[in-house]
């Protein structure tokens, strides 16, 4: 053998290991499919014409393998036990505080990850060699599936680096995504064959199968999300031992991220759930794990779960119905998005006949056009979702969905964010813009306008007396009365309202006033921070940014808002128009009469909505949280209010208010 066939053949390895990653871990592939193809092919040939050079690890050995009689059974070292879960936001906090009392004083990190709803599989690596692969049976014994473990794109065959771990046991889970499933359906259709019905039930029977040439054409894919059996690996805590997977190659779940609380990380699930539709492969819920190996150590396990982590789950449905159109609508912030009307469809006990297509990149991704058949999906309370397009499904050349390029409102050209996926209208000026950020500044959380409802709104920006919030405090009587179905009284009644309205304080101004990524918890934390409206105007983005739980992309956009033209004349014209632009002074210094205090609430109240008594809390120097425990120092109670947490607080002996003792309390009576 020549020198330059060994150096051809691992370069060559090397080069189809960097395509292989390109494809299937960051979807960013550089070549196209048929010179990938003459790559593998000249490879094949090198080995042919030099068998010494095959190895296990060859990208050649990956398909073309012999099916096995049987498969053999395979005892794990370290038993995969079955993961702890709920259903209900409620029980995912009293879990928080079960470990917060086995690790008492202890600083604990959370990790949130995605529950990918596949196949759970155990992978062992000997000396950077992949050796075996297992499915997770009944945790102590699974199943040797390494011959179709060898066909999956995403598992290298050896490890990165020159030194791994002399024994690395990784713990992941198996997936076909939904795009690979349609084009799976539409090969099944051209073979006569029926479709396969979802991708988790795909995986798992591919992943058994006993030909690896029939898993190869299956496109499995892999996560890897945990430990098992290690020797020479010094990590001590999660987030780091992920690095480390990517490092070596292997594909770590996607978008996980560690937080200083259990709160932050609960409150982090329920953004994740609202962008269930962006993903391209199914998950049942989500994960929340303690980062700190020794603490997981010292927390342990019951005979079926670790202690160290639990799973977030949310119930999915799923049913298949015709798309009739697809329209856009123009956001508060001038966010284009495009929109499913759909052949109304029964799902999860309601009749569904819209769905989200979330953006233009979406829409190309899945190949979604009107007259498709497609699943939708509905999971928790996020709106319904289009998964997939059932393309084989599709009998006719359906016309591509072209997203418009001026704006459907004010035909003002769309631009698309910087770096990002989604297209807006830039014109603040936009109808659409001005209606939606009316909408949105009256809401409860907002600035609390009852009155000034969708259809008062359209007539009043149709009829030009109303072309920014600014001109909600300049209306009159004689104005108001003179729209359709506004009496006297309730023209009265408005007016009074949005005179109420510039008392809301500077929270639930900045919350008003739709600066991107700014909700209302944002905007309280930034009121406490800095008090008043000048104080936050002066402020540089290194200081923004330096306020907890606001960050740099956040600061970048208040900073932006409040330093360009047209968000500097809105912030004026505001506060000439008398808005209360300053927080309470209690919520500033935090010396209120709840200051210190920890409060839960329970029940219907009949004084308070639950946001306001939140708020008022807060305001006051307190903290609201939604679970009883040993460090609540009162629980208020309105009607219908729940056992549980009546019962655990009078064992704790935790003082319990109604909403007269609560109001007295405030008032320092």
């Amino acid at each position: 053998m020549s020198a330059s066939a060994a150096q051809r053949n691992a370069q060559l390895r090397r080069e189809i290991a960097e395509h292989d990653r390109r494809y299937y871990q960051l979807s960013a592939p550089t070549i196209t499919d048929r010179e990938y193809d003459e790559l593998l092919a000249e490879l094949r040939e090198l080995e042919a014409n030099h068998p010494e050079l095959v190895t296990a690890d060859s990208p050649t050995q990956r398909v073309g393998g012999e099916p096995v009689d049987s498969l053999a059974h395979v005892t794990h070292r370290v038993p995969m036990l079955s993961i702890e879960n709920t259903y209900k936001v409620e029980e995912l906090h009293k879990y928080g505080e079960r470990i917060a009392k086995l690790l008492p004083g202890e600083k604990i990190e959370w990790v949130v990850e995605l529950k990918i709803d596949g196949v759970a599989v155990s992978l062992t690596y000997e000396n950077g060699l992949f050796v075996q692969g297992a499915t997770r049976g009944n945790g102590r014994t699974g199943d040797d599936v390494t011959h179709n473990m060898r066909t999956v794109r995403d598992l290298p065959l050896r490890l990165k680096g020159a030194s791994p771990p002399k024994l690395l046991e990784v713990r992941g889970e198996v997936y076909i995504s939904n795009s690979d499933l349609v084009a799976l359906n539409e090969q099944q259709q051209k073979a006569g064959l029926p479709p396969f019905a979802n991708s988790r039930n795909l995986a798992s029977g591919t992943i058994g199968m006993l030909d690896p040439r029939i898993a190869a054409g299956r496109r499995l894919r892999l996560f890897c999300h945990g430990v098992g059996q290690v020797e020479g690996l010094a990590i001590d805590n999660h987030m780091d031992f992920l690095a480390l997977l990517a490092r070596l190659g292997l594909p770590p779940t996607p978008g996980v991220e560690c937080f200083d609380s259990f709160e932050a990380a609960v409150d982090h699930c329920e953004a994740l759930i609202e962008r269930l539709g962006e993903l391209d492969f199914e998950i049942d819920g989500l994960v929340l794990k303690v980062n700190r190996f020794d603490q997981r150590e010292r927390l342990g396990s019951t005979s079926k779960s670790p202690r160290w982590l639990i799973a977030y789950k949310f119930e999915k449905y799923e049913a298949t119905t015709r798309l009739l159109g697809i329209r856009v609508q123009v956001g508060k912030t001038g966010t284009i998005t495009p929109v499913a009307d759909l052949e109304p469809v029964l799902l999860a006990g309601t009749t569904v006949k819209r769905a989200s297509l979330h953006n233009a990149d979406e829409i190309v991704r899945k190949d979604v056009r009107v007259g498709d058949v497609v699943v939708v999906e509905k999971a928790g309370k996020v709106i319904p979702h289009i998964v997939r397009v059932e393309k084989h499904e599709r009998k006719t050349d359906l016309p591509e969905f072209h997203f418009p390029k001026r704006c459907p409102e004010c035909d003002t050209p769309v631009v698309k964010d910087e770096g990002g996926v989604y297209i807006r209208c830039p014109n603040p000026n936009c109808p659409a813009q001005v209606k939606e950020r009316l909408r949105y500044y009256a809401t409860r959380n907002a600035m609390d306008i009852e009155g000034l409802g969708d259809k008062l709104i359209e007539q009043l920006v149709t009829s030009g007396l109303v072309l920014g919030i600014g001109d909600l405090y300049r209306l009159t009587l004689e104005q108001l009365t003179g729209l359709e179905r506004m009496g006297r009284k309730s023209s009265e009644n408005l007016l009074a309202e949005i005179e109420g309205s510039k008392s809301r304080g500077l929270a639930r101004l900045l919350n008003a006033l739709a600066i991107r990524h700014v909700g209302n918890r944002v905007a309280a934390v930034l009121a406490e921070r800095f008090g008043t409206m000048d104080r936050l105007r002066a402020a540089t983005v290194e200081q923004l940014s330096a306020t907890p739980e606001v960050g740099p992309i956040i600061a970048e956009s208040v900073h932006e808002f409040l330093q360009n033209k047209s968000g500097q004349k809105l912030v004026d014209e505001l506060a000439g128009l008398g808005i209360d632009m300053t927080a309470p002074e209690s919520v500033v210094t935090g010396d209120g009469v709840l200051a210190g205090k920890t409060i839960v609430v329970t029940g219907t109240l009949v004084h308070f909505k639950r946001d306001e008594i939140k708020e008022l809390i807060t305001r006051h120097g307190g903290r609201a949280t939604e679970s009883v425990s040993k460090n609540t120092d009162y629980l208020v109670v309105g009607e219908d209010a729940g056992a549980t947490k009546l019962t655990k607080a009078e064992k704790l002996g935790i003082a319990i208010l109604d909403e007269a003792a609560f109001q007295r309390l405030l008032d320092g009576k």
